[in-house]
């Protein structure tokens, strides 16, 4: 979290979920802590280095934590932090205007 953020607050949030593996990934973990490959298939479409590169980044954000349990294969959990939960609201949000919008030009 050291970088500085930008000035205008929306712009902070746009920073945050700044693409849709993001939002996918906050979506899916807002039901609970899912280890990678669960992610990774409820997702769909997104590589290994992808995922794990926008866990990264929302690990250092402070949005998730990541727990590697000592197993033969490693167990690894995400489970979103505080801060991350914080974010429902704005995904609740946006699904309403998302249902709403596709109802309107179907």
């Amino acid at each position: 979290m050291g970088e500085k953020l930008p000035p205008c607050p929306v712009e902070t949030t746009l920073s945050l979920i700044s693409n849709k593996w993001k939002v996918l990934i906050l979506r899916d973990l807002m039901s609970g802590t899912r280890r990678f490959g669960e992610l990774r298939k409820s997702i769909g479409h997104i590589t290994q280095k992808v995922l794990t590169s926008n866990l990264r980044d929302m690990e250092e954000q402070g949005l998730l934590t990541r727990t590697v349990y000592a197993e033969v294969p490693p167990r690894v959990e995400y489970t979103l932090t505080e801060l991350g939960r914080s974010l429902n609201p704005i995904l609740q949000a946006m699904s309403d205007w998302g249902l709403a919008y596709k109802a309107k030009v179907e």
